[in-house]
This record gives structure tokens, C-alpha cells and sequence, in this order.
């Protein structure tokens, strides 16, 4: 206890840090942004009509993608909203390379009132080493 005492600006420092990465889990969860893995997401394609929507850069997009997949580029995402508007009732799955573009794409699609953004897991690397199909 004397060790907390003494230190305890680095104790104040380590409880603002957890709480500032535990931050965006909690804030997806309030949106209901979800995490699915790529089994969930073929069935979502499959039994829910799921749009995939790819939000790496065009280039990135061209070297390969989930079949189907539209791309539309986190940068231009707030712009192009308008792209996918009929889509605002279904699941619409985001990808990029490993999750992280599509989680901040989701909250924005959530913020924009789409009623359920979900993140494939793991992005399209996470598609590739299941050996699932794709397209250039």
C-alpha cells in the first residue's frame, strides 16, 4: 500500500489510460455497433442480405476485396453517405485490413442512424486466411 501512496500519480495516470482505451468498445456497444467474425458475416450475407462495405483506400481495394464489396474510403465516407442510404435497415458489415478503419466507420454509420453496423473481425486480413473467396 505504501508503493500506491508514493506513487500515486502514476496510479491516477494508469486509471485515466485504461479508461480512455476501454472508451471506444463501450462507446460501439452504446451504439450497438457489433464485432462479428467471418463465419457470422457469411451468414449475415446469406440469410440477412448483408451489405459488405469496404472502407480501405481504392488502391488498396483493387489488390483485392470481398466479393460484392462496395468501397467507399473512410476519408470520403461522410461524404458518400448518400451511396448506401438504401441500405440504412439492413446489416451493413465494414471491412478494411485488420478493423481498425472499419470500428471508427461503423460509429460514424451508427451516428448516421443505420440500424446495424457491424465490424468484420479481424478485417479482410482475417477473410483471406480463411481461404474465403475474393475479388480484384
Amino acid at each position: 500500500m505504501q508503493f500506491v501512496i508514493n506513487n500515486w500519480v502514476l496510479f491516477v495516470a494508469l486509471i485515466v489510460v485504461l479508461g480512455l482505451l476501454a472508451q471506444g468498445p463501450i462507446m460501439q456497444r452504446m451504439r450497438g455497433v457489433r464485432s462479428v467474425g467471418t463465419a457470422e458475416a457469411i451468414k449475415l450475407i446469406n440469410r440477412e442480405r448483408a451489405v459488405v462495405v469496404d472502407v480501405r483506400e481504392p488502391k488498396e481495394f483493387a489488390d483485392g476485396h470481398i466479393p460484392a464489396a462496395i468501397n467507399l474510403p473512410l476519408s470520403a465516407l461522410p461524404d458518400r453517405l448518400r451511396e448506401i442510404e438504401k441500405h440504412k435497415q439492413r446489416p451493413v458489415i465494414l471491412s478494411c485490413r485488420t478493423s481498425q478503419r472499419s470500428a471508427r466507420a461503423a460509429n460514424l454509420l451508427a451516428k448516421a442512424g443505420f440500424s446495424a453496423p457491424v465490424v468484420l473481425a479481424g478485417g479482410f486480413t482475417a477473410w483471406q486466411s480463411e481461404n474465403l473467396p475474393t475479388e480484384k
